[in-house]
């Protein structure tokens, strides 16, 4: 099972998709993308850090997730934002190349019997990226999100806290990955 949870930054993406997997398991797995960039970024990866308590198992892995995933686990990936960022800069920023590397990788994980909770911001809810290499970054997230939504069974919108529902087989409005929005 597949779960895909999005959102805008700071929307509740991480808590929405810990408190799920501690209802799925007693000891899930945090499987961290991340490498640290910068001391900012370091206080943020603490913060996450001390929100898990003892029940957690936690792995780092930049970029095999697959090889990092036990058979039957629940685990919550966090999150495809700096796992792509991993892929664009070890390219040299190539989208044709970070996306292919992420897609084969991505597929991998739809083979292994578990339960996997990938975050991913969502594009297009903040501001728009000033820079080239920051643009292009941006394209190879949309496309990325838009693969991970189209194979996950569910999908979940967070907006200020609220999970919305956007895509799940329970849903019959869904047509050929295109998601008709019958909550409002």
């Amino acid at each position: 099972m597949i779960y895909y949870i999005t959102g805008g930054e700071r929307s509740g993406k991480s808590h929405y998709a810990q408190e799920l997997a501690l209802q799925l398991s007693e000891t899930p797995c945090y499987l961290a993308t991340s490498r640290i960039w910068d001391e900012d970024h370091r206080k943020r990866i603490d913060r996450h850090i001390a929100d898990r308590d003892q029940r957690w198992v936690s792995v780092e892995e930049e970029k095999e997730l697959s090889k990092v995933i036990d058979e039957d686990s629940v685990v919550v990936i966090d999150c495809v934002t700096l796992w792509l960022t991993n892929f664009f800069v070890d390219t040299k920023n190539n989208i044709e190349n970070s996306l292919t590397l992420a897609k084969e990788e991505f597929n991998k994980l739809l083979k292994i019997n578990a339960t996997i909770i990938i975050i991913s911001n969502e594009i297009g809810m903040g501001v728009h990226a000033a820079t080239e290499v920051g643009r292009k970054f941006t394209e190879l997230q949309g496309w990325m999100n838009q693969h991970i939504a189209k194979h996950a069974d569910k999908a979940i919108l967070m907006v200020s806290g609220i999970a919305v529902e956007i895509k799940s087989p329970a849903r019959p409005s869904q047509k050929g990955g295109v998601i008709h929005n019958d909550i409002l």
